[in-house]
């Protein structure tokens, strides 16, 4: 592997793009986006430290987010287990992440040094190595679902050393504080001088929240802040992860307390989300509601970012036919959906991270990666082709009626989940 500013020659990504290449000799844009996407993440945003962990930039920020990262590794999996090198990478990835959680739980973005870049004026327990601590439940599922995917697809289980140990015990420890905010958190955060979205109310405490079982967040992927506490797709995904790690304790660490320890609280949030997140909506039956406090408030909406209500058979969280999210994903791929956009060009999810009518690429890739119809999957290909901007690349938010007023020229995590989509579409998945 390389640095950011070097090319690498890697075989096994190689031998996926010229794969994908004649798998779609007929749609030429298709794999040019895709080689670039592959191509592109390895080469620029990916660098193997002198410790032989791992750091990657999520594109035009020079930090690295918990959730992005491994949002980028992720479609690289697929060859963890015919290249070293890649695997090792990975490896390196799990080991640089929980190192960060160790240093950190409530943060979710970090330097690559102890540098002091970043939000540093955040009215919160800043450090050098932090980059941004706005606190995230899916910045803790995520790496634990990296390590859990590469032994499942590598066979390896050196990543569950001490370091993965010890964050496991961090992270089940904080969802506990969490699922008590009022009374036990610690976690305050203020930005001064910014969007709304960038900070939480009540001099940094959130909206108020009733317990529930869940676990609370005071920030969505977006990095926006949560209207109410509990984040319910990233409350679903808690408990996916949490099942991973009882797999873990018990087949590698042998460690029965510890896995004990994930299942209930597993079962304390899944049941707090079946007796708090379930909507009757009057249209579309029972769904999931994208936030609630457990007070009787409810935010009917999905976002574009990931962990979203619509990427919930993606992560394991319900069967791609399961009847509440089928009615959901009606819903939110609706204009009854705030943040679903119709236009011109395109229709898809966006965001209130982004401008008024961009629809987002993840969202769109996500849609064909959830899709149980061939015609939308279909589709939605011939959108990206379409939305590209002539730039070989997918992007952050594009107008719904004009492609070429976009955000974020380079963003690797939206690149590598369209090439995700693109595998799949050709039955090449990573394992579950």
């Amino acid at each position: 592997m390389s640095s950011p500013t070097q090319k690498t020659s890697n075989a096994a990504i190689e031998a996926m793009i010229g794969e994908m290449k004649t798998k779609f000799a007929d749609r030429p844009k298709l794999a040019e986006i895709f080689e670039n996407g592959f191509r592109n993440t390895m080469n620029t945003t990916i660098q193997i430290l002198e410790d032989q962990t791992t750091f990657v930039i999520t594109g035009d920020i020079p930090a690295m987010w918990l959730r992005d990262s491994a949002a980028q590794v992720r479609p690289y999996l697929v060859l963890a287990d015919k290249d070293q090198d890649i695997a090792n990478m990975i490896q390196g990835l799990v080991q640089r992440q929980m190192e960060f959680v160790i240093l950190d739980p409530y943060a979710n973005a970090f330097n690559q040094s102890e540098n002091g870049k970043g939000h540093q004026d955040d009215l919160t327990e800043m450090g050098p190595w932090i980059w941004e601590r706005k606190y995230e439940i899916d910045s803790l599922c995520y790496p634990l679902q990296l390590g859990y995917l590469l032994w499942k697809n590598s066979g390896r289980t050196v990543q569950f050393n001490e370091t993965f140990r010890k964050a496991s015990e961090k992270i089940i420890k904080l969802w506990r504080t969490e699922q008590h905010h009022e009374e036990k958190s610690p976690y305050l955060f203020q930005r001064f001088n910014a969007p709304l979205t960038d900070t939480l109310t009540r001099e940094g405490k959130g909206s108020i929240t009733g317990y529930t079982g869940m676990t609370w967040s005071g920030f969505r992927p977006s990095d926006d802040c949560c209207e109410y506490g509990y984040l319910v797709p990233s409350n679903m995904f808690a408990v996916v992860v949490l099942e991973y790690l009882n797999e873990i304790a018990l087949e590698v660490w042998s460690d029965e307390a510890l896995a004990q320890q994930a299942l209930q609280l597993a079962n304390e949030i899944r049941q707090g989300i079946e007796q708090y997140a379930v909507v009757d909506h009057p249209e579309f039956g029972k769904i999931y509601a994208y936030e609630t406090d457990g007070l009787g408030n409810y935010n009917l909406m999905d976002d574009a970012n990931v962990p979203s209500l619509l990427s919930l058979p993606y992560l394991g969280c319900v069967s791609e036919d399961d009847e509440i999210y089928l009615n959901t994903r009606k819903f939110i791929l609706s204009t009854n959906n705030p943040y679903y956009f119709t236009g011109t060009a395109a229709s898809g999810i966006g965001s209130p991270h982004t401008p008024e009518r961009y629809i987002w690429h993840i969202a769109l890739s996500m849609q064909g990666l959830t899709s149980l119809h061939s015609e939308e999957r279909e589709r939605l290909l011939e959108l990206f082709q379409a939305t590209d901007a002539g730039t070989g690349m997918t992007h952050e938010g594009f107008h719904a009626d004009d492609p070429t007023q976009y955000t974020r020229p380079w963003f690797s995590w939206s690149n590598m989940l369209f090439c995700e989509f693109l595998m799949d579409y050709c039955g090449i998945r990573i394992h579950k």
